[in-house]
């Protein structure tokens, strides 16, 4: 047992007296810093797995070892790091109450809130959800631990929205409201149509690509308004075989052909997997994206079939 969990358990667990919160505060920041550079390795927690905290303190919180930086750069993280951020998102969901996600920051550390009421019993039971959501996460290994709320209570600064609606923190919290795993790349595929349509701005000119005249053109913008709705920024990524989804007949083989050159132009990158391409949206062309998208401007290197 570590020192933090020996600690909280000789206080008396979640319900731990107000006197110890300052020891039990000291030695979470151990955790973080022990998290944060676990998650720097080629595998993480290997010798003591990394530590997500929960603990009911205005609504329900999670304290991860991932950047706050995350709240405004959907790209501040790699791959395992939002992994792990993705399924602390699906715990709170899972357990806490049904207000909207917020981000904040606890020393530089990336705390998730959902508002409204919670109780103890409610950060104990994310604290159980999260090791069921991350435990199929590849070379990771990382546990929860509930918290008393006095903990961290008034420590959290600058709780907000995640900027931007399709903010990949907004597709997790999507994901498991449609009783889907956010960290599993797989379910937030599965569940994208419901995704998109709770996702989509009102007002959002969302069939402008549709009306392209240009079959490849309209393609290609179809593709990346999909996987830019999905958050599929970096850590989330999606198999190659998914960018025909949705396609009928002659445009399925052009789904494919145009999924090639947007590769090979760099809009999208590859990631390997075993048995497996999966892609996602490469952040250095995020401008020549949207203008894709919004404006049907083609990049002068991108070669449509």
């Amino acid at each position: 047992m570590d020192d933090l969990a020996s600690a909280l358990a000789d206080a008396g667990g979640v319900h731990a007296p107000r006197e110890r919160a300052g020891q039990l505060r000291t030695l979470l920041a151990a955790e973080l810093e022990h998290g944060r550079a676990e998650l720097a390795l080629a595998r993480s927690g290997r010798s003591k797995p990394v530590l997500v905290a929960f603990a009911a303190a205005g609504g329900l919180l999670a304290v991860t070892p991932a950047t706050a930086e995350l709240r405004a750069d959907r790209n501040a993280v790699d791959e395992r790091s939002w992994l792990l951020v993705a399924a602390a998102v699906g715990a709170l969901v899972e357990a806490g109450p049904e207000g909207s996600l917020r981000a904040g920051d606890l020393d530089g550390d990336l705390v998730l809130a959902l508002e409204g009421p919670a109780t103890d019993e409610d950060a104990e039971l994310a604290a159980l959800a999260f090791e069921e959501h991350v435990a199929p996460v590849d070379r990771l290994r990382a546990r929860g631990i509930a918290l008393p709320g006095h903990v961290v209570e008034g420590a959290v600064r600058d709780l907000r929205e995640p900027i931007g609606s399709t903010h990949p923190l907004r597709v997790a919290e999507a994901v498991a409201r449609l009783g889907g795993r956010p960290a599993d790349p797989a379910s937030s595929d599965e569940h994208e149509e419901a995704v998109l349509a709770m996702l989509a701005p009102e007002g959002d000119a969302v069939a402008r690509p549709h009306d392209d005249p240009d079959p490849a053109r309209r393609v290609a913008r179809r593709v990346l308004q999909r996987l830019d709705g999905m958050g599929k920024w970096g850590g989330y990524h999606t198999e190659f075989a998914h960018l025909a989804r949705g396609f009928r007949g002659n445009d399925r083989a052009l789904a494919e052909a145009v999924g090639e050159a947007l590769l090979e132009a760099g809009l999208l990158s590859e990631k390997p997997s075993v048995g497996q391409r999966h892609v996602f949206l490469n952040s250095r062309r995020a401008g020549d994206i949207r203008r894709l998208i919004d404006e049907g401007v083609l990049p002068s290197d991108l070669r449509l079939p």
